[in-house]
């Protein structure tokens, strides 16, 4: 058995790039870009009025003009027929193009309008005022970004203001999800009174929609060793293969062994957590990589967030999986020598850590009001009021 620490490590060195591809910007949000992004043009293209006004010369103003002629009236999109001379002004709207003969822009509440005219209120007046210059956000040829970047809206706004209307993103993984348990029945059958219906594999679908990944192969076994071999000769030709169930010590726990006699190498099994502790890790040699994850609820999604989602951000080139530090609100005791991962929400501002009773890893409704899981050091018997705690949004 490993520390937690370790198998995180060892779960990161084996992040592996899937390829690339390129598709359309309208089906990139939630994907991560793996090219350089370049600025096309200057931005803004143009001297640009960031407020609704009047654009006048610097000159004039500074002669002590304070009375101007409306020369004409400029929307966004639209460019002026004439220059204005001294003592006159464009009236100008927000967005617009500022002529080059207008230096700066009085807003429209500190003049007052009357018979085409302006009369000035304002007492001072810089040069460039309300105007957003020309390349002042950034130049034509700059590389905006060069790093794996998550297509996020604001990022597709920018895509799309450079004109990229194809993207090459970070191709996903193919995943086979198995879950295995004779107890276990489909979703939409009535259990028996030792029965339980399939949870897991709901879950683990859920978990990978937020990364955009739909399952090519998912199924069911018992706990049959035929059976589950069977099932991962199949899965074999994926990327990534998760199991759910049969890792533990049990005497129908045999997916330990048929991974190992199908040539499976591991790389992990066993990590000091609660819950959690009986995940195996491991890869086939130019195949699939592995992740056998406990069957009781709360563990399966426990140990997709802090190992299975941590692999696919170092996969993807993302190299900040999202972890925060809060305060914790209440106290509590540990129940175990190992790291312990429990439920909880994030409240109040400042934000702190609300804990959530649970039952153990099988209580089906732990995580039903959490947005997030922290995490209890083993070498703290004891969390008080305010402990600083490593915490890790399940959003």
């Amino acid at each position: 058995m490993i520390v937690f620490s370790e198998a995180q490590k060892l779960v990161i060195e084996q992040a592996r790039s899937f390829g690339n591809e390129k598709i359309s910007l309208d089906d990139a949000a939630g994907r991560v870009i793996s090219e350089k992004i370049v600025a096309d043009r200057d931005y803004p293209p143009f001297d640009r009025a960031s407020v609704d006004g009047y654009a006048i010369r610097q000159s004039d103003w500074n002669a002590g003009l304070r009375t101007f002629l409306i020369r004409e009236v400029i929307f966004a999109g639209k460019e002026p027929d004439a220059s204005i001379e001294q003592g006159e002004c464009y009236k100008i709207m927000t967005g617009a193009a500022v002529p080059a003969c207008a230096d700066s822009i009085i807003r429209k509440e500190d003049v007052a309008e009357w018979s085409g005219r302006i009369d000035c209120s304002l007492h001072v007046l810089n040069i460039n005022q309300h105007i957003a210059r020309r390349g002042e956000d950034v130049k034509m040829g700059h590389i905006i970004s060069s790093e794996p970047l998550f297509c996020s809206p604001a990022v597709t706004g920018i895509l799309a203001s450079i004109g990229k209307h194809e993207i090459v993103v970070e191709r996903l993984p193919q995943v086979c999800i198995i879950t295995t348990g004779d107890e276990i029945i489909s979703i939409d059958s009535t259990p028996g009174a030792v029965q339980i219906r399939n949870s897991n594999r709901h879950v683990l679908k859920a978990l990978l929609k937020k990364w955009n990944i739909s399952p090519f192969y998912s199924m069911h076994v018992p706990d049959a060793i035929d059976e589950i071999r069977s099932a991962l000769q199949t899965a074999i030709q994926s990327d990534i293969i998760i199991i759910c169930g049969g890792v533990s010590a049990g005497d129908a726990d045999h997916v330990p062994g048929v991974l190992t006699t199908m040539g499976a190498k591991k790389i992990f099994h066993k990590v000091a957590i609660k819950p959690g502790k009986p995940i195996w890790f491991g890869k086939f040699d130019q195949g699939p990589i592995v992740f056998a994850l406990p069957g009781n609820p709360l563990s399966c999604l426990v140990t997709f967030r802090l190992f299975i989602e941590t692999f696919l951000f170092y996969s993807v080139g993302l190299k900040n999986p999202l972890q925060i530090s809060l305060p914790l609100r209440g106290n509590r005791s540990k129940k175990s020598q190992l790291d312990e991962f429990f439920p909880v929400k994030i409240t109040g501002i400042p934000s702190c850590l609300d804990i959530i009773s649970f039952n153990g890893s099988g209580d089906i409704t732990a995580a039903i009001q959490a947005d997030a899981i922290a995490k209890h050091p083993l070498m703290m018997p004891e969390l008080v009021n305010g402990t600083i705690l490593d915490t890790y949004p399940l959003f």
